[in-house]
């Protein structure tokens, strides 16, 4: 009876072995339409409004990708743990809260840089090129219930550049 059993055992296990298909793929080594290295930007620096109260301060850069989008990465420190912190583009100087240019999401309270992804992308294939004269700011609000400014910094015509390539 073992020696039927071994003997029934090995033929399946041999069956099953040569069952068995493995094609082995090639790996893809092309980047995806998009995708690739981002090599242009231009960083503004996004100071604290209240130092004495969040002292919430960082650096918003504006990227450009392969199809001209501009992908959008904020990144600030002090933030509180569990929070959200909207963050927009708003039209005009410092002080003008006039007009949304684009409301670029939330600012997760946990790593200081956007909830959603990493980056937030404009489709406009022209906003990139117009950031140097571009009349704006950046602001973000301590919550999205009372309006709260706890960091703000000048874009385009408003501000220098802290660092472009």
């Amino acid at each position: 009876m073992k020696t039927y059993i071994k003997q029934i055992s090995i033929l399946f296990f041999l069956l099953i072995i040569t069952s068995c298909e493995s094609d082995k793929l090639e790996a893809i080594t092309t980047a995806a339409d998009g995708g690739g290295t981002l090599t242009s930007y231009i960083a503004y620096t996004i100071d604290a409004t209240d130092p004495s109260g969040t002292n919430v301060y960082g650096r918003v850069v504006f990227w450009k990708n392969s199809l001209e989008q501009t992908l959008v990465q904020i990144s600030v420190y002090n933030t509180e743990t569990a929070e959200i912190y909207p963050a927009l583009i708003l039209e005009g100087a410092i002080g003008s809260e006039i007009t949304t240019l684009e409301d670029l999401g939330t600012v997760s309270g946990d790593t200081g840089e956007l909830s959603d992804s990493k980056f937030y992308v404009i489709s406009d294939t022209t906003f990139y090129d117009s950031i140097l004269t571009l009349d704006a700011h950046i602001s973000i609000y301590l919550n999205t219930i009372d309006g709260t400014l706890i960091a703000e910094g000048g874009l385009g015509s408003n501000a220098e550049p802290v660092e472009q390539n």
